[in-house]
């Protein structure tokens, strides 16, 4: 299967989960919102250009904000994790590392600790700017503390039982000539 019908699959599969499950469970507490939707834009491959990823997260937020009824709640903060990816990978893979090597983003690619660095961090940026945007209704302080850290660890839960069940087959490239 060609990247692109894969990913156009795990775009819709992402939609439908979020909007169709995720949205729909009841609040566990105040605090407690399940966000999946995300990892679709951590898993595109490595040889995404920029302005391909941030469109890419743009249209999907957008997508995911027509279905939710929030205009720009979700568009905003994949934009957000879309431009700061690069810099992330280069930071946690070296210049001759895993990029050359395998597709995308992955346990198998990064290895377990790069990868879990990788999810905490645009987890937790994802759901600062998004409970932010949230907050700036609101304003009460407490509540955007609880929310941001309660909303964090239900979806990394969430990323690693999904990583567990849905086993990614990796190709290793082996002409990793440019």
């Amino acid at each position: 299967m060609s990247q692109l019908v894969k990913n156009i699959i795990r775009f819709i599969c992402f939609i439908l989960l979020q909007v169709f499950v995720l949205n729909q469970v009841p609040p566990l507490h105040q605090f407690v919102t399940p966000y999946l939707y995300f990892l679709f834009i951590l898993w595109l491959p490595f040889s995404t250009s920029r302005f391909a990823l941030l469109l890419i997260a743009f249209v999907f937020g957008l997508t995911l904000d027509y279905f939710s009824g929030t205009p720009g709640l979700h568009a905003a903060p994949c934009v957000l994790i879309a431009y700061l990816r690069p810099f992330l990978i280069n930071l946690l893979i070296s210049q001759e590392g895993a990029e050359l090597n395998y597709a995308e983003p992955s346990i198998k690619s990064l290895g377990w600790a790069p990868y879990s660095l990788y999810i905490f961090v645009f987890t937790f940026i994802h759901h600062f700017y998004l409970v932010l945007l949230e907050w700036i209704q609101f304003g009460n302080f407490l509540y955007f503390l609880g929310k941001v850290i309660a909303t964090t660890g239900i979806s990394l839960l969430l990323i690693f039982i999904t990583e567990m069940l849905f086993f990614r087959k990796q190709k290793f490239r082996t002409n990793t000539a440019l």
